[in-house]
């Protein structure tokens, strides 16, 4: 495993998982969300990641006007890593999901390795009432959709990356996901070092436990040995818990409202900047570790730097 003396630290802003009626402070205007991220970065995030959502409906979105005023206005006060989602929602076709990439030529985009069942129906559960019409028929509809995610999707995507000059974040939600990474690198379609993302906790992945995350960084070792790097999300309570075990073992952390809600619980976080900032200082009193600048954190992932981008 290639590793920092620092801790990266990226921050997810507002993305598809979680509905405008679960929190008062999920952003979702360009404006919002870019200043989210700006705030992000002054607490501590060298990556930001982007979804868009409809301004007027909080719906999610795969705009490419909305990402660039994003985008645009997130470079114009910071210098923080820019990276969009070519996740964005299990609604979206991959084309539009991928459509960011070649549009924005970013220094780095997430990049799914694999299919999943992506059950965010129990959502319906937790929520007393929606403010939206398209809450409800959103969740109920994960029930029976798979967010695909095929080889010859991944073949596809990676091929729009190589030709912006943007490398990709490997997002795992399962062991099967790391194998399908190391099919690709082995045929030469991904280069090395890797990047990967795990992400635990979403309904149909794998689940937010150390024990299991503990198996991922094994397999990833044995798999490309010096060859990667990894960062870990942590969906839902198990945020904060697992993203310091990933710190611990070498690895890095992502926070942010698309992946948990709360600052602690309870208690609704009421911006991205406050989850950044309790995990800086988790990460300096449980590790030991420094944070990462997005400079360092440009050096280490070997990206080509902001004034390479097309926003």
């Amino acid at each position: 495993m290639r590793e920092i003396d620092k801790a990266i630290v990226s921050c997810a802003l507002t993305g598809s998982i979680h509905v405008p009626s679960m929190s008062p402070h999920l952003p979702i205007t360009p404006d919002e969300i870019a200043e989210e991220g700006i705030a992000a970065a002054e607490a501590g995030a060298s990556i930001i990641h982007i979804h868009v959502r409809n301004p007027e409906t909080g719906e999610p979105s795969s705009d490419l006007d909305l990402f660039r005023q994003v985008a645009e206005k997130i470079k114009s006060q910071c210098n923080a890593i820019v990276q969009p989602t070519t996740g964005g929602a299990i609604t979206m076709s991959v084309n539009e999901r991928a459509a960011v990439v070649p549009e924005l030529e970013p220094e780095m985009a997430s990049c799914n390795m694999g299919s999943i069942n992506f059950g965010l129906y129990p959502i319906l559960d937790a929520v007393d009432e929606f403010e939206m019409d398209w809450e409800v028929d959103y969740l109920e509809s994960t029930r029976d959709t798979i967010f695909p995610n095929t080889f010859e999707d991944i073949e596809r995507l990676i091929e729009l990356f190589d030709g912006a000059g943007t490398k990709p974040e490997l997002e795992c939600y399962d062991v099967g996901h790391l194998y399908n990474a190391k099919h690709f690198v082995d045929r030469g379609i991904i280069e090395t070092p890797i990047h990967l993302q795990f992400v635990l906790g979403i309904h149909g992945g794998v689940a937010a436990r150390t024990k299991h995350l503990q198996h991922m960084i094994g397999t990833a070792e044995d798999l490309f040995e010096d060859d990667y790097s990894f960062s870990v999300v942590g969906a839902g309570r198990m945020q904060f818990p697992l993203c310091c075990h990933s710190v611990v073992n070498g690895g890095h952390a992502r926070v942010g409202l698309e992946d948990n809600l709360y600052l602690r619980r309870g208690e609704l976080a009421k911006s991205n900047a406050e989850q950044v900032e309790k995990m800086v200082e988790q990460i300096s009193e449980i590790t030991g570790r420094n944070i990462a600048t997005p400079e360092e954190t440009r050096d280490f992932l070997g990206l080509k730097g902001q004034d390479a981008v097309n926003f």
